[in-house]
Formats: C-alpha cells, sequence, structure tokens
C-alpha cells in the first residue's frame, strides 16, 4: 500500500517545516514548493488541511508563513495521512463471502493494521533525522 502523491507532498512539505522548527522559523509555500517541485496551488491546498488538522499553523504578513503546531516528535504520520486522506473508503458489505474471498479479507486486515501501527509509531522527527543522516552521508562521500 503505497501513499498517495498528495500524501508524499504534504509530509516532505512536512519535513521541510520539521526542519525548522527548533528556531521557530516559518516558511512560505513558493519556497517549499520550489525546493521540492511541488505546484504551488496543490500544495497551498494541502498545507491549509493541514493548518485545519492543527499539525499546522499559520503566520500573516509580508513575512509569514507555515510553521509546525507543535515538535516534530509529537507529530505521528498517521496523524498526517489521516488529515490528508480523509476517513478510509467503506468496505464492500457485499462481498463474496467464499473461504477464498474470506482469506483475502484477512490479509487486508493484517495489511492495514500494519500500515496503522507503523504511521501510528513514526514521527515527522523519526523521518528528519533519517534525512539528516542521508545528507551527512553525501556530504562525507564528496569530501
Amino acid at each position: 500500500m503505497a501513499l498517495s502523491a498528495k500524501v508524499r507532498y504534504g509530509i516532505v512539505a512536512l519535513i521541510e517545516l520539521a526542519a525548522i522548527h527548533a528556531q521557530g522559523g516559518v516558511l512560505q509555500v513558493g519556497e517549499i514548493a520550489q525546493r521540492q517541485s511541488i505546484p504551488d496551488r496543490y500544495l497551498e491546498q494541502m498545507l491549509t488541511t493541514l493548518r485545519r488538522a492543527r499539525i499546522l499553523r499559520s503566520i500573516r504578513g509580508p513575512k509569514g508563513g507555515f510553521q509546525l503546531a507543535r515538535p516534530p516528535a509529537e507529530v505521528p504520520l498517521l496523524e498526517v495521512v489521516a488529515a490528508l486522506e480523509g476517513e478510509s473508503p467503506a468496505r464492500d458489505l457485499t462481498a463474496r463471502t467464499t473461504p477464498e474471498f474470506e482469506v483475502l479479507t484477512t490479509l487486508e486486515d493484517q495489511l492495514e493494521r500494519a500500515r496503522t501501527a507503523l504511521l501510528a509509531g513514526t514521527t515527522l522527527q523519526d523521518l528528519l533525522e533519517e534525512r539528516d543522516q542521508r545528507l551527512q552521508a553525501q556530504v562525507m562521500y564528496f569530501i
């Protein structure tokens, strides 16, 4: 179960904001969009959704923009995915009940539980630290 483009873009933007959270930094939509090659309008919609979900806060004015509403370690990816994807689609209750379909239903349930557990146990801080390790490895490679 891959993440949708909307969720991927949203998380990438949140990693950018997580990187400057400790300094109280603010980023504008255009800055993030340019750095990550994400369409401005699309990103603005996602960030507005995340603001409504109280994951972000917006700062008005010429030096305004967005910032995380709380520390990256307190933002689980499950919350981000839920905000951006909305409710999970309801299951087809008219599904077939043969043993073969029941086996597949059990597998789907296991996949969903594993996905939920992984997203609930991973925070923006975890992704930021992994990103920073990768950046450090790149710097070391070029020296």
